[in-house]
């Protein structure tokens, strides 16, 4: 029942700002329908629910006879899947309306009916826009390419269970086996465990993307960082393969992007790249500014490639295409299809060049995070002097404001910034407890830091210089000064 539940919530969301289309998943004796039937007919999904003959109950009754006759003969066939017809429906409030539906049976072997999806559309005066005319075909196609996807997916599901059940059953039953016969079992076992659970796992992340279930939260992302961390579950791997990760990612790069996600679509390609490269290759990731607004990420091999025919099978979900890498190791197929759904919702592109025998390369986008200075005190009309300042001498970035440490801390990990410019002397936490607050709780940034402070002990100052502070500036400061400061900082 949850699948079901889960079909209308896809198409509700398909369909959303149609007013003229609704649609019906039916199985066994229970129909859901979408919440825009009440667009076309003025009933609530509950109120089509409790009529006597559900949806025939408001078909004109001049149509009705000729309507149950056709759908009825199109169920008996066990050959047909598809069929189109129209006929008048009154809706609640008496208005007769021209209705066109369109039919799609899922069967089994035998031919009994196992799901019937039906999609309708209001005609209004009889008339088909181009418009409409898209939409039905995007969501005839997307219906197409959902059940064969289910199909290819149930097969995946069932295929592992053939080796886990077998091999359990004679570790189970063979009492006199051998030690090696028994550890090649178990890494059987394990190797067919870990492939089902790979697939599970890109599965429920496809499908929670797919539904929004799983929401895209960006945060300020330096991309070297982020690459870096996403790809060190891998080194076990690459190592095993003597594959060298070589990284070419200049610092100042910064993303916005969902850290969690951003990171499963990187793991998912450098893991490819690592499963499909012989022992002894290298693998290639770098970066940079793609266009106004975009930064690229490429992650390229020098693996065994992919055919020009099977191009076009790549992240689809309607396709079953899988290679067995170098050393046999085992994929779920899904990993690219997930990979072009997080960059998709983060508004970005993949795609990818690729030849036999010579590797291949992907490449994404994802949108640039603005320069951010961080400016730390409880001082607002300094804090807007300064802002107003960076912001005319430095056009590419911006300023976010913090009254105290405490603040400061709590904003770093949604902004990322580039610099943070602190009072010495704020309540509670002074510059040099923030500078090391900062330094032990993220310690992958290596931000700079801009002091300011009425007076400066010397044994403050050298405190601060072993912290890796890049500037000290004494109050009162001017434009001259900060802007210097800055521009230290950035080159």
């Amino acid at each position: 029942m949850a699948v079901l539940k889960t079909d209308i919530e896809l198409i509700n969301e398909f369909i959303e700002g149609f007013t003229d289309l609704f649609c019906s998943i039916k199985k066994g004796k229970s129909e859901f329908f979408s919440d825009s039937v009440f667009n076309c007919t003025g009933y609530l999904p509950k109120e089509i629910d409790r009529l006597p003959l559900k949806l025939f109950s408001i078909i004109h009754p001049e149509d009705l006879n000729k309507t149950i006759n056709i759908l009825s003969d199109f169920q008996k066939d066990n050959h047909k899947t598809n069929l189109e017809l129209e006929y008048r429906i009154l809706t609640k409030d008496g208005k007769t309306r021209l209705i066109k539906e369109f039919i799609h049976i899922t069967r089994d072997e035998s031919g009994s009916i196992k799901e019937q999806k039906n999609f309708y559309l209001n005609l209004g005066n009889g008339t088909i826009g181009e418009e409409h005319q898209k939409k039905i075909e995007a969501l005839k196609e997307l219906n197409a390419s959902k059940d064969k996807f289910i199909s290819i997916v149930s097969h995946d599901l069932r295929a592992p269970f053939t080796t886990l059940l077998g091999f359990s059953e004679i570790l189970l039953n063979e009492k006199d086996i051998a030690e090696e016969e028994k550890e090649e079992y178990l890494k059987y076992i394990y190797e067919a465990s870990k492939s089902q659970l790979q697939l599970i796992n890109c599965l429920l992340d496809w499908s929670r993307l797919q539904t929004g279930r799983v929401k895209v939260e960006p945060v300020r992302l330096n991309v070297k960082v982020a690459v870096s961390t996403a790809i060190t579950p891998l080194t076990g791997d690459a190592v095993r393969k003597n594959i060298e990760i070589k990284q070419d990612i200049p610092p100042e790069l910064n993303i916005n992007a969902d850290e969690r996600l951003f990171a499963q679509a990187i793991f998912n390609l450098v893991s490819n790249a690592i499963k499909f490269s012989p022992e002894g290759k290298r693998i290639y990731i770098y970066s940079q500014r793609f266009k106004e607004g975009m930064i690229e990420i490429v992650v390229k091999d020098e693996g065994i490639g992919i055919a020009e025919e099977n191009h076009g099978k790549l992240f689809r979900i309607d396709e079953k295409f899988v290679l067995v890498g170098t050393n046999g190791e085992k994929g779920s197929g899904l990993g690219l299809t997930l990979v072009k759904e997080i960059i998709s919702k983060h508004g970005g592109e993949v795609w990818f060049y690729s030849q036999v025998d010579e590797g291949s390369e992907f490449h994404l986008t994802v949108p640039e995070a603005k320069n951010t200075i961080l400016v730390v005190g409880s001082e607002e009309t300094v804090k807007e002097n300064y802002k107003k300042i960076i912001e005319e001498t430095f056009k590419n970035f911006e300023v976010v404001g913090a009254k105290n440490g405490y603040e400061a801390i709590s904003t770093f990990r949604k902004i990322i910034p580039a610099i943070i410019i602190t009072n010495h002397d704020m309540p509670l936490m002074n510059g040099i407890q923030l500078i090391e607050a900062v330094q032990k709780k993220e310690s992958n940034y290596n931000i700079p830091f801009i002091v300011v402070a009425e007076k400066l002990a010397d044994d403050l100052r050298r405190k601060y210089e072993r912290l890796g502070t890049v500037k000290i500036i004494i109050k009162p400061v001017d434009q001259k000064q900060l802007t210097e400061a800055i521009n230290f900082c950035i080159f």
